[in-house]
C-alpha cells in the first residue's frame, strides 16, 4: 500500500512538472497526448494491477509487469529516435551557421587587407542561403 502511494505521488509530480515547463509550449501536441495518457495507463496500473495482469494474458503476455516492461522499452526507443532525430536538426543547423560565420569573417579578413572591394559573390551566396558546397553539389 505505502509502494502505490509512492508511485502515484511520482507520476503526479512528473504530471506537475510536466504542466509547468516553461518550453512545453514548443512540444507537439501528439506528444503531450501521449505523455499524459501513458501517465494515466501508469496510474491505472498501480491502482489496479489485477486488471493490468488481466489485459497482459489477452495479449499473450504472462504477467502485467511484463507488459509494462515491454511498453516502457517501446516508449523508451521512441523517446531515444526523437532524441536523435532532433540532435541531426540541431547539428545541421549548427554546421550551416558555422559555415555561414567562416565565410563572412574571411570577407572581413580581406577587406581589411584590401582584397576585397565592394559587394562579392560569396556574400550573395551566402545571403541567399546557397553555399559552395551547394552551388557544386557536393556535401
Amino acid at each position: 500500500m505505502i509502494i502505490q502511494f509512492l508511485l502515484l505521488l511520482a507520476i503526479l509530480g512528473l504530471i506537475v512538472l510536466f504542466v509547468r515547463n516553461r518550453h512545453g509550449v514548443r512540444m507537439q501536441a501528439g506528444k503531450r497526448i501521449g505523455l499524459v495518457l501513458f501517465a494515466l495507463m501508469n496510474i491505472y496500473a498501480v491502482l489496479r494491477p489485477d486488471d493490468l495482469t488481466a489485459v497482459a494474458h489477452s495479449l499473450g503476455v504472462g504477467r502485467g509487469t511484463d507488459l509494462l516492461l515491454y511498453t516502457l522499452v517501446v516508449a523508451f526507443l521512441l523517446a531515444m529516435l526523437n532524441y536523435y532525430l532532433r540532435f541531426q536538426g540541431v547539428d545541421r543547423r549548427l554546421t550551416e551557421l558555422a559555415r555561414t560565420l567562416a565565410i563572412r569573417e574571411a570577407e572581413i579578413v580581406n577587406r581589411d587587407r584590401g582584397l576585397l572591394s565592394g559587394p562579392d559573390a560569396v556574400s550573395t551566396a551566402v545571403s541567399s542561403g546557397q553555399t559552395e558546397d551547394k552551388k557544386t553539389g557536393d556535401s
